[in-house]
C-alpha cells in the first residue's frame, strides 16, 4: 500500500490540469469496486454513510468518532487517495474545527472538505465561515500541509436569494483563507458553472453531479471544471434498486426486481482480495 504522503502527492497532481471524476463510495466494498473500475481518487459521502447507519443526512446525525472511523476504513480499503466529506467540521467554533480537522488528517486522508452550512439549515455568517476555513487550513498545515483543503459554499442548497453571487463572494474569501479547491454544490446551469470556474481561477473548482443533468464529463471539462464528484448519488442508486425490488416482493409478491442484481461471481471476484 502507498504511504499517505504518496497518496497526497498523487491527489494534488490530479488537480493541476485536466478534469477527473472523484466518485463517492459509502463502505469498503463500494470503495474497492470503484478502485477496480479505474477511478484515480475517491471521496467519502456523509449521506451515504448516514443512510447505511440507519440515520438521515444531517449535521448532527453522526458522531465525530464514527465519522473518523469510517474515513479511516475507506482510506484503508484501497490504494487510492481519499478526500473526506467532513461537513461543517463537526465542531461549534473555529477552535473545534482546528481540532477535528487535525484528527481527520491523522486518518491518512489526501484531502477533506469543509462546508459553511449551520445546523439549522442556514449558512454561517461569512466572516465566521471564513474563520472556520482558516482554522481548517491551520490544522492541515500543522499536519504537514499536504492535505488538500476544499471549501464549500452551500448557497445553492440552502435556497439563498442570490446563490451564484453569494457563492462567488464566499468562495473568493475561502480561497484567500487558504482553501486549495473551491466547491459550490447545487450549481447546475452551465453559465453558473463557468462563472464559478472563472471566479476561483487559477484554483480548481469541484462540481457536484447528483443526477443526470445532461452534462457529461467532457462538457464539464470544456467549462473549465477540474474535479467532479457525485455525492450520495451512487449510494442512492443502490438504495433505489433495493427499494424497487423489496417493494415488489412486499407488494405483489413478484421477484422480478431481482433480475437487475449484480452477478454473485462478479462481486466475489471483484472483492476477492479482501
Amino acid at each position: 500500500m502507498r504511504q499517505p504522503a504518496e497518496k497526497r502527492a498523487a491527489f494534488r497532481a490530479l488537480h493541476e490540469s485536466g478534469c477527473f471524476v472523484i466518485p463517492n463510495p459509502w463502505d469498503p466494498g463500494s470503495a474497492k469496486a470503484l478502485a477496480q473500475l479505474g477511478f484515480r481518487a475517491l471521496a467519502t459521502t456523509s449521506a451515504g454513510f448516514a443512510f447505511g447507519r440507519g440515520r438521515p443526512d444531517s449535521l448532527d446525525s453522526l458522531r465525530l468518532e464514527d465519522v473518523l472511523a469510517h474515513v479511516a476504513e475507506i482510506v484503508a480499503a484501497t490504494d487510492l487517495p481519499v478526500s473526506a466529506d467532513f461537513q461543517s467540521g463537526y465542531a461549534e467554533d473555529a477552535d473545534g474545527v482546528l481540532e477535528s480537522v487535525a484528527r481527520c488528517a491523522q486518518t491518512g486522508v489526501a484531502g477533506l472538505s469543509i462546508e459553511d452550512a449551520a445546523g439549522d439549515g442556514s449558512l454561517f455568517d461569512p466572516a465566521e465561515a471564513t474563520t472556520r476555513v482558516a482554522a481548517a487550513r491551520a490544522a492541515v498545515d500543522d499536519a504537514g500541509g499536504d492535505v488538500l483543503l476544499t471549501a464549500r459554499a452551500e448557497c445553492f442548497l440552502v435556497g439563498h436569494a442570490d446563490p451564484l453571487g453569494e457563492a462567488i463572494r464566499r468562495l473568493t474569501a475561502y480561497s484567500e483563507a487558504g482553501a486549495d479547491v473551491l466547491f459550490a454544490p447545487g450549481a447546475r446551469a452551465p453559465e453558473d458553472i463557468r462563472s464559478l470556474v472563472e471566479a476561483v481561477s487559477p484554483k480548481p473548482l469541484n462540481v457536484l453531479i447528483g443526477a443526470d443533468t445532461g452534462l457529461t464529463v467532457a462538457d464539464l471539462a470544456e467549462l473549465g471544471v477540474r474535479r467532479i464528484s457525485v455525492g450520495s448519488a451512487l449510494a442512492r442508486v443502490a438504495w433505489g434498486a433495493f427499494l424497487r425490488a423489496a417493494e415488489e416482493i412486499a407488494g405483489s409478491g413478484s421477484f422480478a426486481g431481482l433480475d437487475g442484481a449484480a452477478p454473485f461471481t462478479r462481486l466475489n471476484e471483484m472483492l476477492g482480495d479482501a
